[in-house]
């Protein structure tokens, strides 16, 4: 078993400050050699035009194109870098699992990828000039894997496949510019209908009237359903999906059997994280490994997050914090079965800390 942590962050103020506070951390850090390195074997696949991501970005989230900036001046980096790492526009996207429950005032959500490429970020941030307050774990610094915000939206997706990528926004962005944006679950499905999408993905949006849409996506087009599960699979585009889905299957029929005796938050949580219930997923290698199973009760408005299976959940009353009262515990603990490393945990790499 490998012990992991995920700091936490909380900031209150504007994006462009924000961006830079992350730009100082970032800077000489693991996580920036590292994607160096990356680059060095991997060439990108894809062109970044400063001028067409700006107008994608802000047309969804201005605050979003400050935090970049910000980022910007305290890296002293070109632009089209700062996209590159950071923009979550036209990048690549390794393919992942990830299981979604919803139920009486409850998403919660299993991040099943690979351990080398977590970041170990949580995030309480409290914008002071545009775009809603949201908690979550992030995703290439600026993006979210899930989250909720102050309205009591929440949003976790699904990968579906990367089969001939379009011009768009890749999955932890479309995330965030949706939490940031959209105050319930109508201008959620409104937004992922507009925007433009890198890959394919199922998008889950649940908000404090208890309504859930799964909002199947790709560059080639969106289909809106209502459901309280979803693996990696399309249900409507299912021209779309990938030719091996006998796990995906198995984890939506394992999730389906057991609703009808989930009363509460705590006992989907538990389905989803107790490692021998069928859902909680152990193949790190093949880039589908459980890494954390988050929860959201947006009436309640508390988040929920473990790292690694069997775990109880570290609870966060997102209500007092948007209120002032800061979070005092320091990081998440918990730990997975694997021998595979984790970059945030190397020497060197909590460019994140205070």
């Amino acid at each position: 078993m490998k012990q992991i942590y995920s700091e936490i962050i909380q900031f209150r103020g504007t994006h462009y400050d924000f961006g830079y506070m992350q730009g100082e951390k970032l800077r000489n850090s693991l996580t920036v050699i590292n994607r160096e390195e990356q680059w060095k074997v991997r060439k990108p696949r894809f062109t970044i035009e400063v001028e067409e991501v700006r107008k994608a970005i802000t047309q969804f989230a201005p605050g979003v194109w400050e935090e970049l900036l910000g980022m910007q001046e305290a890296l002293e980096w070109p632009m089209k870098r700062i996209l590159q790492e950071f923009g979550g526009y036209r990048l690549d996207y390794v393919k992942s699992g990830c299981s979604i429950l919803t139920g009486s005032d409850y998403l919660i959500r299993n991040y099943d990828y690979h351990p080398k490429t977590y970041e170990g970020r949580y995030v309480l941030f409290q914008p002071t000039d545009q775009g809603y307050a949201s908690i979550g774990p992030s995703q290439r610094a600026t993006g979210r894997m899930d989250g909720m915000n102050e309205k009591g939206l929440a949003i976790g997706y699904n990968f579906m496949n990367r089969k001939n990528p379009g011009d768009g926004f890749i999955c932890c962005m479309i995330g965030r510019l949706v939490i940031e944006s959209c105050a319930n679950v109508l201008e959620a499905v409104s937004m992922l209908k507009e925007i433009p999408h890198r890959h394919s993905f199922t998008y889950v949006v649940y908000d404090q009237s208890g309504e859930t849409y799964v909002v199947e996506t790709s560059p080639r087009g969106v289909e809106v359903r209502q459901s309280n599960v979803c693996t990696n699979h399309f249900e409507i585009m299912r021209h779309e999906n990938r030719n091996h889905l006998v796990d995906s299957k198995r984890r939506l029929d394992v999730m389906q059997k057991q609703y009808e005796n989930l009363s509460e938050a705590y006992d989907a949580f538990r389905l989803l994280n107790d490692t021998n219930q069928g859902v909680f997923s152990d193949l790190y290698g093949s880039w589908a490994g459980t890494i954390h199973t988050s929860a959201y009760l947006p009436r309640e408005m508390k988040a929920w997050i473990a790292l690694g299976g069997n775990q109880e959940p570290t609870v966060f009353d997102f209500a007092k914090w948007l209120d002032g009262d800061d979070v005092e515990l320091e990081r998440i603990t918990g730990e997975v079965d694997t021998d595979i490393p984790f970059v945030h945990m190397d020497e060197g790499a909590n460019w994140y800390r205070k």
